[in-house]
C-alpha cells in the first residue's frame, strides 16, 4: 500500500488507488447520497434494511474510523512532538482536542474549510522540501540507485507476473475500501451542490499523484543516502 524498501515503489499504489476511488465516488456516489439528504454511510443500509441489519454493519465501520484516527492522530504526535519538542502523548492528545473542538463548534463546514487549510500546508510544505532534497550531493544517486542496489533493493521495485493478482487485489482493495469510507461522504455532503462536490472529488484525484512526486523524490533520495550520514 505504501512504500516498502524490500517491495519498491511499483507497489505503492496509494496514490493511484484513491483517485480511482475518488473518481468512481464522483460519478456513482455523490449525486444518490446528495439527492436523499443522507448524512452517514450507514444511512442508505439503514433505510434498505433496516436498523438491526445497519446495526451491524456498523461495527466493521466503527473499528475501521478507530484505526484510521488512531494512526492520523499518532504520526500526527509524533511530528508534533518532534517540532514542538514534547511527549507524543501530549502532542496527540492536543491533536485530538483541537480536532474534536472545531468539529464540534463548526460541524461539516469546519471539517471541509480545515481541509482545505491543511491541503494548502501539506502542498506547500511538501513542494517546499524538494529543491533542499535534490541540492543535496546523496541526490546525484538517486536515479541510479533506481535500478541499482547501493545500500539497498532499487527503490523502483519489480512486479512480477506471480505476484499481478495481489498487486491488483492491493489496488481493488484501497479503490473500493476509499468509497466506503465516512470521511469522504462528510466532505461530499458539505458542499453547496452535487457540481462542486464532483469537482471536490475530481480535484482532490489530481492532487493525489500531484502531492506524489515530492514524496516519490524525497523517498528517492533517502533510499540513494547512506546511513553514515
Amino acid at each position: 500500500m505504501v512504500y516498502n524498501p524490500t517491495k519498491g515503489l511499483v507497489w505503492a499504489i496509494a496514490p493511484m488507488a484513491f483517485s480511482m476511488s475518488l473518481i468512481i465516488g464522483a460519478l456513482f456516489f455523490v449525486k444518490p447520497m446528495r439527492s436523499k439528504n443522507y448524512v452517514t454511510l450507514m444511512d442508505p443500509f439503514q433505510e434498505k434494511y433496516g436498523n438491526k441489519v445497519s446495526a451491524v454493519i456498523f461495527i466493521p465501520a466503527l473499528i475501521g474510523e478507530i484505526l484510521w484516527i488512531a494512526c492520523i492522530l499518532g504520526a500526527l504526535g509524533g511530528t508534533m512532538s518532534v517540532v514542538m519538542d514534547i511527549h507524543s502523548w501530549l502532542a496527540v492528545i492536543i491533536s485530538a482536542a483541537v480536532a474534536v473542538l472545531y468539529t464540534l463548534m463548526g460541524g461539516l463546514y469546519s471539517v471541509a474549510y480545515t481541509d482545505v487549510i491543511q491541503l494548502s500546508f501539506i502542498t506547500v510544505g511538501l513542494w517546499l522540501c524538494v529543491p533542499f532534497i535534490l541540492a543535496s550531493p546523496s541526490s546525484a544517486n538517486f536515479t541510479v540507485a533506481a535500478v541499482t542496489k547501493l545500500h539497498q533493493e532499487p527503490w523502483i521495485g519489480r512486479l512480477e507476473l506471480e505476484d499481478a493478482g495481489r498487486w491488483v487485489e492491493n489496488i481493488l482493495l484501497l479503490t473500493i475500501g476509499g468509497i466506503c469510507h465516512q470521511a469522504f461522504y462528510q466532505r461530499v455532503l458539505s458542499t453547496a451542490t452535487d457540481a462542486h462536490a464532483k469537482i471536490t472529488c475530481y480535484a482532490a484525484a489530481a492532487f493525489c499523484p500531484i502531492l506524489g512526486i515530492p514524496s516519490i523524490l524525497i523517498g528517492a533520495v533517502a533510499a540513494s543516502t547512506g546511513t553514515h550520514i
